[in-house]
Parts: C-alpha cells; sequence; structure tokens
C-alpha cells in the first residue's frame, strides 16, 4: 500500500496557491552570476534609496540592547505616535508585521470558504494569494489604462462579496484613483463589504485623496499604511492599519501577541517622528522619476506615468530583458505574474542608480535588436 500524501488532508486551497515571489536579493544574484555584490544594484522591491532616517538606525541600535526581552505586544507608543499623526484614537490602530500581515488579519476576520473578493486586474497579488489561503475566489475587474474602475468594481459586488481591495497609488502601474471617484465609490457599497485602500506609497503623493474621512465616520474601511517604503524600513516588516474602533477590536483579536518586534517598534517611532527624512526622500523620488519618464519617452519605450517610486516600462520580451540586466547586475521585476510579459518595473533609485539602469538597459535593448 503506497504511502498517503499530506496534500490529501492539508487545506485544499493550498494546492491552489502559487507563491509570491519576492525581488531577488542582491546576495542570491551574486552567488547566482559569480558577481561583485557591492556593484548590483537593486531597482526591484521599490525601496528607499537613501536608506533609514539616520534617527531610526540609531534607535534601532539601541533597541539591540534589549532584545532578550519581549516587544511591547500593544506597541503602545508606536500606536499612539501613528494615532496622534492622524488624530485618530489609539484604539483605531493596528500593527502589522509589514502591512501584508494586516490583509491576512482581515482574512481571518471575514473570508470563509465561498466567500469572494474583489480587486482590479492589474493590482497587487498578495490580495489574491490571502483570498485563496481562506478559501475565497477573487473577481478581478479590467482596470482600462492600468487604473482601477471603481465603478465597475462595485458592479462587481455580490452578496457574497467581503473585501474590496483598492492600491491607490496601485502598485505595480503607479497610477492613482482620485478623491472623486473614492467618493462615489464610498456612496454607493454595501455595508456587508470591507473596503481596503491600501495606501503604501501614499507618501509618495503630493495630494492623496482623503479616505481616513471614511475610518473618522465609522465606516466599514480599512487604511493601510507601511514603513517599508518612504521610511526605508522594510527588512524590519513594520506596517499599520487605521480603521473604526469595532473593525480595529476585530483585527487585534486575530493578531499574535508579538507581531510587531521590539527593533521594528523603535526604528518606526524614531522614523516616524523625523519628517525631514521623508521631504529628503520624497524630493529624490520625484526628481529620479521624472528623469526616468523622460528618459523612456526618448527611448520610445511605452510607459505607465507613475505616481509612486516605480514605473512599469515595456520594453518586449520582460522576462529576456530581466534576465539580461541581472547579468550586469541591475535586478528588476519581471511582470509576467501580472500577466505583463512584456513589461518591467523598475524602482526609482538615486540619480547615479537610475542613469547606470537606463545605460545598461538601452544596451540590451540595443543587443536584441541586432
Amino acid at each position: 500500500m503506497g504511502r498517503m500524501s499530506l496534500w490529501d488532508i492539508a487545506n485544499p486551497q493550498l494546492r491552489d496557491l502559487v507563491a509570491y515571489e519576492p525581488g531577488k536579493p542582491i546576495e542570491d544574484v551574486a552567488r547566482e552570476l559569480g558577481l561583485d555584490p557591492t556593484a548590483i544594484i537593486k531597482l526591484a522591491s521599490n525601496e528607499n534609496p537613501l536608506g533609514p532616517s539616520p534617527k531610526a538606525i540609531e534607535a534601532m541600535r539601541e533597541a539591540v540592547a534589549q532584545v532578550h526581552l519581549y516587544p511591547d505586544g500593544g506597541g503602545y507608543r508606536l500606536r499612539e505616535a501613528i494615532a496622534g499623526k492622524f488624530g485618530l484614537p489609539m484604539n483605531q490602530v493596528t500593527l502589522g508585521n509589514g502591512s501584508n500581515e494586516i490583509i491576512e488579519f482581515i482574512g481571518h476576520a471575514f473570508l470563509r470558504p465561498g466567500d469572494e473578493i474583489v480587486v482590479a486586474e492589474h493590482a497587487f497579488v498578495v490580495y489574491k494569494l490571502m483570498a485563496t489561503l481562506f478559501g475565497a475566489a477573487t473577481v478581478e475587474v479590467p482596470d482600462p489604462g492600468f487604473t482601477h474602475d471603481l465603478d465597475a468594481m462595485l458592479a462587481a459586488i455580490t452578496p457574497r462579496t467581503r473585501e474590496v481591495f483598492i492600491a491607490n497609488p496601485n502598485n505595480p502601474t503607479g497610477t492613482l484613483v482620485d478623491q472623486r471617484a473614492i467618493d462615489r465609490f464610498m456612496q454607493r457599497v454595501p455595508d456587508h463589504v470591507i473596503v481596503v485602500f491600501d495606501e503604501a506609497y501614499y507618501e509618495f503623493l503630493d495630494n492623496p485623496p482623503d479616505t481616513l474621512r471614511y475610518v473618522r465616520d465609522g465606516r466599514n474601511v480599512v487604511v493601510l499604511r507601511t514603513f517599508s517604503k518612504i521610511q526605508g524600513l522594510a527588512g524590519t516588516r513594520i506596517g499599520y492599519g487605521l480603521a473604526n474602533p469595532e473593525l480595529t477590536e476585530i483585527l487585534q483579536k486575530t493578531r499574535q501577541p508579538f507581531n510587531a518586534n521590539l527593533v521594528a517598534q523603535a526604528g518606526a517611532l524614531a522614523g516616524l517622528l523625523d519628517e525631514q527624512h521623508q521631504q529628503r526622500t520624497k524630493r529624490l523620488n520625484d526628481e529620479g522619476r521624472a528623469w526616468l519618464q523622460e528618459q523612456f519617452a526618448r527611448m520610445k519605450l511605452e510607459f505607465v506615468p507613475s505616481l509612486a517610486n516605480f514605473v512599469l516600462v515595456r520594453v518586449g520580451d520582460g522576462d529576456a530583458v530581466f534576465a539580461a540586466l541581472m547579468r550586469r547586475g541591475i535586478i528588476v521585476r519581471a511582470m509576467r505574474g501580472y500577466k505583463l510579459p512584456e513589461w518591467i518595473r523598475v524602482s526609482v533609485g538615486t540619480m547615479e542608480q537610475n542613469r547606470r539602469f537606463i545605460a545598461e538597459l538601452e544596451e540590451v535593448l540595443a543587443a536584441a535588436v541586432a
């Protein structure tokens, strides 16, 4: 008698689960291709090329001496600072091991097998991944011009819909849904649906839409923010969700007691208070993004005008260009997983990194034509 496969008793939805593919780490590329790690630049994961605030680094150094102690399980000081920044009470803030974890909390709280979530066709893949984990179906709504079509997303809601995800600006397209479209959507969305505004890149916007008004109004809304992007703390995995008190209370019940670690909390608190570092990052990003888009226009490459810290650009064979750039020590993101096989996504780096990327891209594309 053959040995029973554990898959026969595992949760059936795990068979269909496609693991998230992160941007390749520098160490992996150096090892695989025999390259000098110091000569590799990573423009794959929308990280902050300036690194974290020096104040955050200092706070984390001090916190390291305390790592034999458990962190504050309630994250009191950090939650208090976040609440203060947005003029909300502390009981409306949930900390996550990255804002991704809060997407999981929302799934634990509201998704059962057979439920549905609604997303835009070219939105962040983690929404679908999390829904699959809980046995829920993902309804993907076309996004003309790579921008969320909120009217069409509203029309896709059924009695089985539990969550709608609106990534704003959206990853990987960098596009934004404006306040008018959001307000129209929120006027009509039924109460049985949790609306999740994923705002990982909102600090890069000049005039961000106000979604917190719906949190203050007590609507069934979660606004996700992160310390991974403008704060440069991606490696510490820290993010947060803002929601009404009852919704926050439900999410807190799904959370592991020490999900936000001690070093991350210290770094995030110091970084949150360093407005100057955030402004420097935004200026560098504005300048670099504008320059990259000018270069793509000059090279006659189609791109999606972005409001985030990355640009989606059409290069022909995305996988081949990704591989060729990697051999030259530049890591970008191939987009086949987003059903965009002709595109790559490049994060905005320092101007020196941006220039090197464009120079190498021109050579790679010229070699492909030759």
